[in-house]
């Protein structure tokens, strides 16, 4: 077959098979356009998922008569002021959209600049560009496409379901407004009117509250700043508390030079920041923006501009790994505020089932709701109540319901309490069920899993311990012998430099079992078979693949498991009090090892109105 030029409409729809994909590859490129030409307002509507209709509405500056019959034009573009593609500082440059979009779909533009009396419009038809006739518009540009891949109907066989393609358009949208606060937008699909967003106020505060109304109140409430520069790089945005966590990446938000991207160096990144705070196979919630001068970060690596590729990667990468960490231990112990209301949520419900089990009426429900949630929060503070004797004696009572009721359900516990309300977890006042502290501050009720918090003190204290040179040991007097298969001895023998670190001393005793001859002193007095069994498990899932640190880091964590005080060990209000500002203190405290919540808080306010006070 002879070599032979193609035709023009034919190199345009190649090319829009390139940069269209679908209907939000239209939104996203009309509205980066809009966004370019200094747009302060962005309506988008769309019909049949954007195959019927995509209108793009901006009130920015619009083109003049000769602008408007260039921009339909292949590669004709107002976003380079020269020929250098190292030197991009706007959202698009390419030249391609218009001419792509115009040559599979119906097309038109009107358009109409601040100091112009009337508009222009022109139209391109599946490829065949018109003329430029006059238009009644406002100042600003409308781009409307109808019959999207009407040339190309091959491609119509690849789209997806209209409600599926209008949630592509809505996260487009959705990830473009969040790198543009200070824009307005709106959203229709169909007949539903599905975004409408405000434009905020410059900085920070402008910026959460953009992402707060796109990712939740959830990521409101439990966001921390941050912001750091180095080397002309800068990284700034907010980072979910890791309790705050999803089982994918569709709330990881990542933006280069307000252009989002799903760049892998970066969602690496984050994972590294992060490291052992947020479980396996669960996610954090991130919106994180990097800025720097455009000659140092590629965006032509891609047609559609989703990959971005850095001249300085590393110092990217240990920005973003840096920045949450200082972030997140900045934030000491905070917890999702989630874990108080999925709480009282819980017991709003169990109230309303088993008023429902009862067979009450409307009005009964309500009474029996409150009477319930009331009964189990009097016989919690009952059962709970402390003795008021020595640091020996158990502060929980025993259940009684044949005791006569007490005129005051106030724990008694250690002096001083009421100064310690003051303080973020408050002032413990009683221990439930031998695991669980309630502590009381001025304006709610603190729930704390012993365990699970002891466990994050143990675990942050043999990290430093291990960052600084080694943790501590303790020799047995008679060391612990634990048998097993020969290959496990073999095993645990090889990590014995590692373990060493830790502060665990072990060694080969005969072929079929370790020696223990000495442990971390922090642990105390520990099951060392136990703990010597769930290392070898431990190093036995890693498959050899993990990198050190992370191996080292789990290890750690298996051990301080062992160390920490245990559910169903009784505490006396002055220990209590103290796990409580040792808490306080330590940076991560508000989630265990698992990446678990170490306690919730129940707002006096939301207890109030859980019982009809408010």
């Amino acid at each position: 077959m002879p070599v032979r030029q193609l035709s023009p409409e034919t190199v345009n729809r190649i090319a829009a098979g390139e940069v269209i994909e679908r209907p939000a590859s239209v939104v996203k490129e009309l509205v980066e356009n809009a966004i370019d030409a200094g747009a302060r307002a962005i309506e988008v509507v769309t019909a049949l998922g954007g195959l019927g209709l995509v209108r793009v509405t901006d009130d920015g500056s619009g083109m003049s008569a000769a602008d408007l019959a260039l921009a339909v034009e292949r590669h004709a573009t107002s976003k380079l002021s020269d020929d250098d593609l190292f030197n991009i500082a706007t959202l698009g440059f390419r030249g391609e959209a218009l001419p792509s979009i115009g040559s599979v779909a119906l097309l038109a533009i009107k358009t109409r600049p601040r100091d112009a009396e009337s508009g222009l419009e022109i139209v391109v038809d599946r490829g065949a560009k018109g003329g430029i006739r006059p238009a009644a518009l406002n100042f600003g540009t409308s781009v409307e496409v109808r019959e999207l891949f009407s040339a190309t109907p091959a491609r119509l066989k690849f789209m997806k379901s209209e409600r599926a393609e209008n949630m592509a358009t809505t996260e487009t949208v959705k990830r473009l407004a969040m790198a543009h606060p200070e824009v307005a937008f709106s959203l229709t699909t169909g007949e539903r009117a599905g975004l409408v967003l405000r434009a905020e106020g410059a900085g920070p505060a402008g910026l959460l509250a953009r992402l707060g109304r796109i990712m939740g109140r959830e990521f409101l409430d439990d966001a921390v700043a941050l912001d750091g520069a180095r080397d002309g790089v800068r990284v700034s945005g907010f980072a979910g508390l890791p309790t705050l966590h999803r089982p994918d990446t569709g709330m990881q938000h990542l933006f280069v030079n307000g252009r989002p991207v799903r760049d892998r160096l970066m969602l690496g990144a984050v994972r590294a920041g992060y490291g052992d705070l947020v479980p396996k196979g669960r996610h954090p919630l991130v919106a994180l923006f990097v800025d720097l001068d455009p000659r140092e970060v590629d965006v032509n690596v891609h047609p559609t501009k989703a990959e971005v590729r850095f001249r300085d990667a590393a110092t990217a990468r240990a920005l973003i790994v840096g920045g949450l960490r200082h972030a997140l231990e900045a934030a000491g112990h905070r917890a999702t505020t989630l874990g108080g209301i999925r709480t009282l949520d819980t017991m709003a419900r169990g109230a309303e089932a088993a008023g429902a089990r009862m067979g009450h009426d409307a009005g009964g429900v309500a009474a029996m709701e409150r009477a319930s949630v009331a009964a189990g929060f009097a016989r919690a503070a009952y059962d709970a109540r402390p003795f008021s004797g020595g640091l020996g004696e158990a502060i929980q009572a025993p259940l009684g319901m044949d005791l006569p009721p007490s005129a005051d359900t106030s724990a008694a516990v250690a002096a001083g309490s009421d100064a310690l309300a003051d303080r973020p977890l408050g002032a413990a006042k009683a221990q439930l069920h031998d695991t669980y502290i309630v502590a009381e501050t001025r304006g709610s009720v603190v729930i704390v899993d012993q365990h699970a918090a002891h466990e994050r003190l143990v675990y942050q204290r043999m990290k430093s311990m291990l960052a600084a040179g080694g943790v501590a040991r303790q020799g047995l007097l008679i060391p612990e012998i634990v048998e097993m298969e020969p290959d496990e001895v073999a095993t645990l023998t090889d990590w014995s430099h590692e373990l060493a670190e830790l502060g665990l001393a072990i060694e080969p005793f005969g072929p079929g079992a370790i020696a223990v001859r000495e442990v971390p002193a922090l642990l105390g007095r520990v099951d060392a078979k136990g703990l010597i069994r769930d290392l070898l498990a431990n190093v036995l899932s890693g498959g050899g693949t993990e990198a050190l640190k992370d191996r080292l880091e789990a290890v750690c964590a298996t051990m301080a498991c062992h160390g920490s005080v245990r559910a169903g060990r009784r505490l006396t209000p002055e220990e209590m009090n103290a796990l409580l500002r040792e808490m306080e203190a330590t940076p991560f405290s508000g989630q265990c090892n698992h990446g678990r919540p170490t306690y919730v808080e129940l707002r006096l306010g939301d207890i109030e109105r859980l019982f009809g006070r408010r």
